[in-house]
């Protein structure tokens, strides 16, 4: 891989994951002190590997299992520690740790990891303090504070300041939000010592789940696979208009599979693709924006998703497989989007193509071969079926079967990666990026080399999505094959071409699982700060209940407008993740406001599923490593081509206005996340619908069709656009799409319904605060049973009281709790379906519409 100019332009170079630690404030340290570092964040490695293992409970009881509460303790613990030794008090990073960072260090890992040394005694003294447990709580908070200072910067630290003064003084606020205040006792036994605060669920995530799969996708880079990803989609789209442009996407989606990390996405990728694209005739600019959007969306892309998406799981209340299914379509829109985008920006320019390492066959052979592969895909499919049905049946025998065909898989990569001269992970064969002349690597060959690296993400997927396994437990396994490969793969490439077995190649398999826990460990570093922090804040909004007076002050500002409540939230996100690491500013926004939107829709009448809220602001969470003037990938990105970072980061969000406008139909149209689909043709017209809209938008955004756009015409393909995006919206102009059936009817229905099935309640009655609302919130149905039974599922038990229908208990944290239903609410009804027109017919004017305005695109290029 190539090396990133100096952004000063002294010519000096330097690694790519120098630059990423630079930009990230981390702290170059060699000699003792770095060997230390690595051995800490490789046992930190190896102690969730332990944790989330089926291990301990083999070992138990020789060795005692952690509970949650434990575990949170030593993750946090190994976090501050790495922090302080890691990334310095001021910008200018030394060579060496400094004692007073040591000292830091120490109390840090101390302060954390108190709730596990001291457990016992805590157990015995619930909400009720010593001295020393708030002396440590107090300590703790501040230096939890510094740490995230120094690592993501001071706008988190503030945000977090204003919410412990909230809690303090809280009674000098102004009257809408003002409460009475708290102690110290209570504030620290509510953060530190309790699971509300900083060691609440996203600590728990971050401990439980996020650090495998950052492991996982740590250990893919040093093993190669990132390099590979980025040659395999070079040697697929290198070759087409704007082609180092349209590898740079694929590439990052490929590696945004694995890693969730933007800025990490743009520099390992970027590396590469900027000066490519800068070399086919793209500006310094552009060149860092279409990386910046490409790695950015890898945020949003399944299976991985960042750290927000296992957050999800805790604060939705679904299956991870839920929350990857549901974010699929729109994820993939996106990225298509994106490859339109590059290729507009291409075509306007008239940049070159790149020289095929072969001859394009005729357009004959190309459609032979077109029809194999797509035969090879079906074939494909069909074996993948057929092998889960043979596993189901095989019952206990299913578990040798499939590490024989693991292995058999393997062998086979390995064989056929070994006919070629380079190893994995090799880029000799693309050529250098400042090279005059530019070889696009051979797809045949390039494919062939790291098939091997695929395996351990089939393994993830298989264990998500057949087994069922939770995501924690998926990562292990995944980790563990991917271990077992990097370990041995050196070694059987030699013995399969010939050279015979060499040491060498077992130590260059050890350094690589060892750079790989140490990486892993690195890059948790941030995270697990962040989710720390953010826990003072969540914990501030539970214990002061400011959550629900923010309810009130954004329905006054959007007058109960449900769209203009999304722009606040919007906004909002966006503010708040200008200082706020994407994780953290989910936590905060979903904390804050998803509640807001599932209210504010429901006494409109719109129910908005509670996965369609977290979604929409963790979109908007993401857009922040893009928008100036703090965009960190921008940054990146511009430190790569020696372009301007505010203009990057312009650019790129003007690329990313595609991403920022899903949200929005997402939240209307819930078929966008699968969610309401009725059979294949359903699921095919939303996706060629969405698809063909985001794409006409697109097309708007740049101001180029098949040529320049005209005023009157972008006119009509964002009218198109939104028709495609929302069919229905029309059809709602004209018959109500839902009619209100009593609660007698609607029992019926609800015996009827099929299994995992759902169904909009009507609801009246009075909040705490004594205001009378109306709500309409869609709950989930349980096994099939009568209507109380079914309901008892969503956490919800009914009475009659003279022929009324009344709430009369609501579980906690189910979700009829999460949804937002009040206590001794009375049960009006149910929304069930009108007969009416397909909202589909819509889509045969919209396409006549872009017909139109796509033949007067030709003539007038033709002209």
């Amino acid at each position: 891989m190539s090396e990133p100019r100096n952004p000063e332009g002294t010519g000096h170079t330097r690694p790519d994951e120098e630059l990423l630690w630079e930009l990230e404030g981390e702290r170059a340290v060699g000699g003792i002190s770095g060997k230390a570092v690595a051995g800490l964040a490789v046992l930190w490695s190896l102690f969730q590997l332990w944790y989330t293992s089926p291990l301990p409970f083999i070992a138990a009881p020789a060795i005692p299992v952690l509970n949650d509460t434990d575990a949170r303790s030593i993750h946090l613990a190994f976090g501050l520690l790495l922090a302080f030794l890691c990334f310095p008090a001021l910008k200018k990073r030394g060579t060496d740790i400094p004692l007073f960072d040591w000292v830091l260090a120490g109390l840090g890992a101390f302060a954390a990891a108190y709730l596990f040394i001291f457990r016992d005694g805590l157990a015995l003294r619930p909400g009720l303090p010593s001295d020393l447990d708030l002396a440590v709580s107090g300590l703790g908070i501040v230096l939890l504070l510094e740490a995230a200072r120094r690592a993501l910067g001071p706008p988190i630290v503030i945000v977090a300041l204003l919410f412990l003064a909230y809690i303090f003084f809280g009674n000098y606020a102004p009257d809408i939000i003002a409460w009475k205040g708290a102690s110290f006792s209570r504030a620290m036994s509510h953060l530190w010592l309790g699971t509300e605060g900083v060691f609440g669920v996203a600590i728990g995530v971050s401990t439980g789940v996020i650090f495998l799969f950052v492991l996982f996708g740590a250990l893919l880079e040093t093993g190669g696979a990132g390099d590979y990803f980025i040659r395999l989609a070079f040697s697929l789209v290198g070759h087409m208009r704007g082609g180092p442009a349209k590898a740079a996407v694929l590439a990052s989606g490929m590696t945004g599979l694995v890693s969730g990390s933007s800025i990490a996405n743009t520099v390992t990728t970027g590396t590469f693709t900027i000066p490519l694209m800068r070399k086919v005739g793209f500006s310094k600019e552009q060149a860092g924006a279409v990386e910046v959007a490409s790695s950015v969306n890898g945020q949003i892309m399944p299976p991985v998703m960042g750290a927000a998406a296992f957050l999800m799981v805790e604060y939705v209340g679904i299956s991870y497989v839920d929350v990857i299914t549901h974010a699929f379509l729109p994820a993939v829109i996106s990225y298509i989007a994106l490859v339109y985008i590059v290729h507009l920006e291409a075509v306007k320019a008239d940049m070159p193509l790149l020289e095929r390492p072969d001859p394009l066959p005729a357009l004959p052979m190309r459609l032979v071969r077109g029809g194999l592969v797509l035969a090879g895909m079906m074939i494909f499919l069909g074996l993948a079926y057929f092998f889960v049905e043979l596993m189901q049946a095989l019952g206990g025998g299913a578990f040798w079967l499939l590490m024989g065909a693991l292995l058999a898989l393997y062998m086979g990569a390995v064989y056929a990666a070994a006919r070629d001269e380079e190893r994995p992970g090799s880029s000799a064969s693309m050529g250098a990026a400042d090279e005059e002349a530019l070889f696009l690597p051979r797809f045949s060959d390039t494919v062939r080399q790291g098939l091997h690296f695929l395996l351990p993400i089939a393994v993830l997927i298989w264990c998500l999505v057949v087994e069922r396994l939770s995501p924690g437990l998926s990562a292990f396994w995944a980790v563990v094959g991917l271990m077992v490969i990097l370990a041995s793969q050196h070694v059987l490439i030699s013995l399969f071409a010939g050279r015979g077995f060499r040491p060498a190649d077992v130590k260059e398999g050890a350094r690589t699982i060892w750079d790989g826990l140490e990486a892993g460990a690195r890059n948790m570093i941030v995270i697990a700060v962040a989710t720390a922090a953010a826990g003072i804040i969540v914990g501030a909004v539970s214990l002061t209940g400011v959550g629900l007076r923010l309810t009130e002050l954004v329905e006054f500002l959007s007058g109960g407008n449900l769209v203009l409540m999304l722009v606040y939230v919007a906004v909002l996100s966006l503010v708040l993740g200008l200082g706020l690491p994407t994780t953290a500013n989910y936590i905060v926004v979903s904390a804050l406001l998803a509640g807001v939107v599932v209210e504010l829709g429901a006494a409109n009448g719109l129910v908005v599923p509670l996965i369609a809220v977290h979604l929409f602001v963790f979109y908007f969470g993401i857009m922040a490593d893009v928008t100036p003037p703090v965009g960190l990938a921008s940054f990146a990105a511009a430190a790569i081509s020696g372009g301007d970072p505010i203009r990057t980061g312009i650019t790129a969000f003007r690329y990313s206005l595609r991403t920022v406008i899903l949200p929005f139909f997402f939240i209307f149209n819930t078929k966008l996340l699968l969610i309401g689909i009725d059979g294949p043709l359903d699921l095919a017209l939303t996706a060629l619908g969405a698809t063909l809209g985001v794409l006409l938008f697109a097309a708007v955004s740049q101001g180029y069709f098949f040529a320049r756009l005209k005023f009157w015409e972008g006119a009509v393909l964002l009218l198109v656009a939104f028709t495609l995006l929302r069919p229905a919206y029309w059809i709602d102009q004209v018959v109500p799409p839902f009619e209100q059936v009593p609660y007698e009817e609607a029992a019926v229905l609800i015996e009827e319904a099929p299994e995992e099935a759902s169904i909009a309640l009507v609801f009246e009655g009075e909040t705490f605060e004594g205001d009378l609302v109306r709500r309409t919130i869609r709950l989930p149905l349980g096994a099939p049973g009568n209507a109380g039974e079914r309901l008892s599922a969503a956490g919800m038990e009914l009475r009659q009281e003279e022929g009324k229908t009344f709430v009369d208990l609501v579980r906690f944290a189910s979700p009829a709790e999460k949804l937002g239903v009040g206590f001794d609410w009375q049960v009006l009804g149910a929304e069930v379906a009108q007969e009416r027109i397909d909202p589909y017919w819509l889509y045969l004017p919209a396409f006549l519409l872009t017909l139109l305005v796509a033949r007067g695109q030709f003539r007038r290029k033709r002209t």
